[in-house]
This record gives structure tokens, sequence and C-alpha cells, in this order.
């Protein structure tokens, strides 16, 4: 999941790229709203983090700009700015959601998460996952791994196929929790470290290649490559 961050205070601009990137998103960096608008334009976006205010071309000229041009990736825009004028302006030349400045990192990932939510929601759903050798069939909930059926639980297979809907992502356990079990289970909880034992031993285990990594620090990721 790639997000654009079009920003151009330098302490702003650093939260934001050190607190996405630790999520596990890629991250890049416009500081200008002409740099911004030429990144937009040129890659395969995710989301779009957009401050209002620019040098160069504004936030709400370069949004205007990309919907005039046929790019429909979603929108946040940040601004300091909280009058009902500014936000309904920003709406209606093509923004899908406004945070005003200063705000919570938590807040703007549950925003972050909404949108990219709500454009899945939109696009039909593949209606298989597969990572190398290993295979998730929506319609059927059923996985194989070289072609041998994997039994898993409800719960094992929507973990994995959070894992598997953005290989490469590292989710904290956290998001994991959230995503699988819902916000009332207790942060505090091992129940992630025990699925993901759990699912190693059902994936992984028999194969030489190893599919679900821990990332020491933040969290787990699924991916093909080689330790």
């Amino acid at each position: 999941m790639n997000i654009l961050i079009v920003e151009d205070d330098p302490r702003v601009a650093d939260f934001l790229l050190r607190g996405l990137r630790a999520e596990g998103y890629g991250v890049q960096l416009a500081r200008t709203g002409t740099e911004g608008l030429e990144r937009a334009r040129g890659g395969d976006l995710s989301l779009l983090v957009l401050d209002l205010m620019l040098p160069g071309l504004s936030g709400l000229e370069l949004c205007q700009t990309l919907r005039a041009e046929g790019h429909h990736v979603p929108v946040l825009m940040l601004t300091a700015m909280s009058t009902l004028e500014d936000k309904v302006k920003g709406l209606r030349l093509g923004a899908d959601d406004y945070l005003t400045k200063p705000f919570a990192f938590e807040e703007l990932l549950a925003r972050i998460e909404a949108l990219m939510r709500r454009g899945r929601e939109q696009r039909p759903k593949a209606s298989t996952l597969q990572l190398a050798d290993l295979v998730l069939d929506r319609e059927r909930m059923q996985v194989t791994r070289a072609g041998r059926p994997v039994s898993l639980t409800a719960r094992e297979l929507a973990f994995l196929e959070l894992l598997m809907s953005a290989p490469g992502r590292v989710y904290s356990r956290e998001r994991i929790l959230s995503n699988v079990w819902g916000t009332n289970e207790d942060p505090l909880t091992n129940v992630v470290d025990v699925y993901v034992r759990r699912l190693r031993s059902k994936i992984d285990d028999g194969h030489a290649l190893a599919l679900l990594k821990t990332v020491r620090g933040f969290g787990y990721r699924l991916d093909a490559q080689e330790s």
C-alpha cells in the first residue's frame, strides 16, 4: 500500500514518514504542490495525504487538477484551517476526508484505514489470493500450500487473509488485533503470538521457504523473500 505525503513542514513530514513506515506502509514524500502533482500522476498510489497550504501549487489546486484528469486516488487533506467553509470547499474539489492540525497519530491511522477500506469495498475482490505456492480461495475459504490442503480455523483464515491481502506489509500486533479480533480485545493479550505459531506450523512447517516472517520490534508480514 503506497502513500504519497505532500507536506512542506519538515517536522510534520518527518513525523508522518516515520509513523507510517513503522506501520508498514510504503511512503513517498513531496515538499511542494508541483512535485506532489508530478509524483501523483506517475505513481501507483493507494492514498494521497495532502497539506492544504503548499508552495508552488496549493493542495486544493493539486486535488482539483488530479480529479479533472481522471485520477481517483483517495485524498486525505491536512490543514490548520478548521472553518466549515474551508472543509466544504476541499470536499467539493475532490478530497475524500479532512483532518485538522494538530491531530493524534491514531486518528490519522484510523482515517487512512477507513479510506483504504472504502476503496477496497468499491473494487471487486479477487476470488483467490496467492503468494508463492500458498493459495487462498476466498469463495470456498480454502487454503493450499504446494497443492496440498491446509486446514485452518475461521480465525486463522481471517488472520491469513489479512496478511495475504498485502504481501510484504508489516502488521503490528495492535493492527492485527483490531482487524481480526476487533477493537474490544485486550491489547496486552498474547493471542496474536499464539496464532502466529499456529499459522507457521500449518503453512510453513515442512517447506523450504518460510512465508510468515517476524519483524522484530514491529510485528509480522507475509512474503516470499529468502530470509
